[in-house]
């Protein structure tokens, strides 16, 4: 059982059901969850530091004031959640975290510093990286349609095998950053500029 106001340390949870409960100072060091339900649950100043998450549904989770570090997702789905309301304070989130075959659909990353982060083949779908630093992060095998990019900060991220993407580069830091054909044509169509077939 998961109380509020308690401290777990290398423990292993398995089809916890958690849904539209509040959670609130609670501490997960190296924990693994799995098969356990978060939906529409609120973390209220919560902390997750490197623990990793498999098969799970945490759909609509509110992170409010809660602290995600070095924290792995597989095989689960995340859908709608605001991650601005996490706490990403200075010297509190030390390590990326890193999403594996996991549903992200309508989140939010506005404004946040992602750096070093990993998506892989990942459904990402309507997520919001405005304003972001995403720099060297990797978007692998990651579907990126409808997904927002303006003034975000791409240095040396890569979306070599990443689809669906609409990246304007003339309001993006693209500087060292991967991108594959024919995916990559895309950057171009943004742009104000005519492309001529050279064998027409």
């Amino acid at each position: 059982m998961i109380e509020s106001n308690s401290h777990y340390t290398d423990r292993t949870f398995e089809e916890v059901d958690l849904n539209a409960t509040r959670l609130v100072s609670s501490q997960f060091n190296a924990c693994t969850f799995v098969n356990c339900s978060f939906v529409e649950t609120v973390l209220l100043d919560c902390r997750f530091i490197e623990c990793k998450f498999k098969d799970c549904d945490m759909s609509l989770l509110q992170v409010s004031g809660s602290v995600v570090s070095g924290t792995t997702f597989e095989d689960s789905k995340l859908v709608g959640i605001n991650w601005t309301h996490a706490n990403w304070g200075t010297n509190l989130l030390q390590e990326p975290l890193a999403f594996a075959r996991c549903v992200l659909n309508h989140s939010t990353f506005i404004g946040l510093t992602l750096a070093e982060f990993q998506f892989k083949d990942c459904i990402a779908s309507d997520v919001d990286f405005r304003e972001a630093d995403l720099s060297q992060s990797m978007f692998e095998g990651t579907d990126l349609s409808e997904s927002f990019f303006s003034q975000t900060n791409l240095t040396q991220a890569d979306l070599s095998r990443a689809r669906n993407y609409t990246i304007n580069p003339e309001e993006n830091t693209l500087k060292g950053a991967k991108f594959s054909l024919p995916e990559a044509m895309s950057l171009l169509f943004s742009m104000n500029i005519l492309l001529i077939d050279p064998n027409e």
